[in-house]
């Protein structure tokens, strides 16, 4: 097996680290080290990974550029940093891993040809702040796909591992946008590359849902749908736009099929709704649920049109 190298963020995490920690070490069937970095805690949690650092001898602070840099940030900083030539278990302060995760992502993804990037993702057993189970992450109900990434994420971070040539693409790639997340960043790239996907339906890690989660879980497709609903288009439709720019810019990193889907979608807010309509149904776009896809294609046809960039840029004359 490639080595495997954990990638954690952290900041203030003390208060759960620990049991994240141990369930690393009750890893059944996997050698790994852990790189970690930490964007500026003041509850002790760099003192709990030196001193987990010391007595398993697995794990090391990453060279990385000083400054806060965020979730997004922190976690492109350790992939960069990690070395090259492996697998990549992207990992966060507060869940708790069961012994088997990395193992079973580590023979799904060397089952895949080294030479295509690969990310493997899974289930998980939503838990609250004292681990008691409630519910289980939805399943897909549509393949994982290029065109299911433009406007929805089912990856889940704490999930994700990728394969050296994975890592290569997304690093590679140019700098994500402004909100998104590493984990939306990845599938978008490895889908839209026409990398290998799979998700597994076993849970792997307890999903700890305490109030404070950069990001958190519905246990039903239904409520994802109600709860998009609620929070409104605005932020959707500031990461799409911002998806759509940045993937413009990867046209050489990506499949001819997802270059060809880039192009109907590029221009689609300086459309009439009549074409935004025709090209939606030519792009293929699609949510996991019935509800969610509903509110998606209400939000992309009302929303107001805006100039192109040459409009906003003025003419010559």
């Amino acid at each position: 097996m490639p080595p495997l190298h954990v990638l954690l963020a952290t900041y203030n995490g003390a208060r759960f680290l620990p049991e994240q920690l141990e369930s690393l070490t009750a890893q059944q069937g996997a050698e790994w080290n852990l790189l970690w970095r930490d964007d500026g805690s003041a509850d002790g949690t760099t003192v709990l990974l030196e001193d987990f650092g010391h007595r398993t001898g697995r794990a090391f602070r990453a060279e990385t550029p000083p400054g806060r840099a965020g979730v997004l940030g922190s976690f492109m900083h350790l992939l960069a940093a990690a070395p090259a030539g492996g697998h990549y278990a992207f990992c966060d302060q507060d869940d708790v891993w069961m012994p088997d995760k990395l193992a079973r992502a580590q023979a799904a993804l060397s089952a895949m040809p080294a030479e295509r990037p690969a990310l493997y993702c899974g289930r998980q057993r939503l838990v609250d702040a004292t681990l008691r189970p409630t519910g289980l992450s939805p399943l897909p109900r549509r393949p994982l796909g290029f065109r299911n990434a433009l406007v929805q994420n089912v990856v889940t971070g704490c999930t994700l591992v990728l394969n050296e040539a994975a890592r290569r693409l997304v690093l590679a790639a140019p700098p994500p946008p402004p909100g998104t997340l590493h984990d939306w960043w990845c599938y978008l790239l490895v889908s839209g590359a026409g990398g290998a996907l799979r998700f597994d339906p076993e849970p792997g890690i307890l999903y700890r849902q305490h109030g404070s989660n950069q990001v958190g879980t519905q246990a039903s497709l239904l409520r994802r749908g109600a709860a998009a609903l609620t929070r409104g288009p605005e932020r959707f439709l500031a990461v799409f736009r911002g998806h759509l720019e940045s993937l413009a810019h990867a046209g050489p990193l990506l499949s001819p099929e997802a270059r060809e889907t880039l192009s109907l979608l590029t221009p689609f807010f300086t459309l009439s709704r009549l074409e935004r309509l025709r090209r939606l149904r030519k792009a293929g776009l699609y949510r996991q649920g019935v509800a969610e896809d509903a509110v998606l294609r209400f939000w992309l046809l009302a929303a107001p049109a805006r100039p192109s960039a040459v409009m906003r840029g003025g003419g010559a004359g």
